[in-house]
């Protein structure tokens, strides 16, 4: 029969067997754990990856589409622009190629009817050759000349005002043909208040209006 110190022996070893499996088993589970945490992190970590190539991809996708649609547009943008600019008669009947008053391609009447840049001595110098008639005489055309402030907004692509005033003298006829040039310019005048007096044969025309300019606008090229 085995002794007790045989027997106490055989209990410690066995106990100690046993707390060496649990702590095999313990540091195995949390080994387990760890790796399935990261396992979990991992793979999110993948999806957000791949949900993010695909909406890269897809956006690439639609600019490369818009980009052939826009140099498609551009060969027929080019090709309209070049019928408009090449008639020998311009939009105000005048010569594509001549140099009156009425003369020049349809791009530069319409870059003179609304001018990207302001030049209110320019805009006065232009009005005077405009209304130039014998059925009536021009006294004064005025407003502010306000460049520097212009300048400050010229990144505004908004339309702006440039308020004129117009004093003319001569017979009914003649302020008939005044409102009647002031209506067939090229440039837009819109008239805020107009003011006759005297008799038919020696009338007094003022005239408060505005014309405008029409600020360039830039492209930035971005990558």
């Amino acid at each position: 029969m085995p002794s007790s110190s045989k027997i106490k022996n055989l209990t410690s070893s066995k106990h100690l067997q046993i707390d060496k499996a649990n702590t095999v088993m313990v540091v195995s589970i949390a080994a387990a754990a760890a790796l399935l945490v990261f396992s979990l992190f991992a793979a999110k970590a993948l999806a957000s990856q791949a949900s993010y190539n695909r909406k890269v991809i897809t956006e690439k996708e639609k600019a490369v589409s818009q980009l052939k649609s826009n140099i498609a547009a551009l060969d027929t943008l080019n090709t309209s622009y070049q019928e408009f600019v090449q008639r020998p008669s311009n939009i105000i009947a005048g010569s594509s190629n001549g140099q009156g008053d009425d003369d020049g391609d349809n791009a530069k009447i319409v870059l003179d009817a609304l001018p990207s840049k302001y030049d209110f001595p320019g805009l006065v110098s232009g009005l005077d050759k405009l209304f130039t008639s014998s059925d009536y005489k021009v006294e004064s055309i005025s407003g502010t000349d306000d460049e520097l402030t212009q300048q400050a907004v010229q990144a505004n692509s908004a339309v702006v005002e440039i308020p004129i005033q117009l004093t003319a003298s001569g017979s009914y006829t003649g302020s008939q043909t005044l409102l009647k040039t002031i209506e067939s310019s090229i440039r837009p005048i819109r008239i805020d208040l107009l003011t006759i007096s005297g008799t038919d044969a020696d009338m007094s025309t003022s005239v408060t209006a505005k014309t405008y300019f029409l600020p360039e606008k830039t492209i930035n090229i971005k990558t």
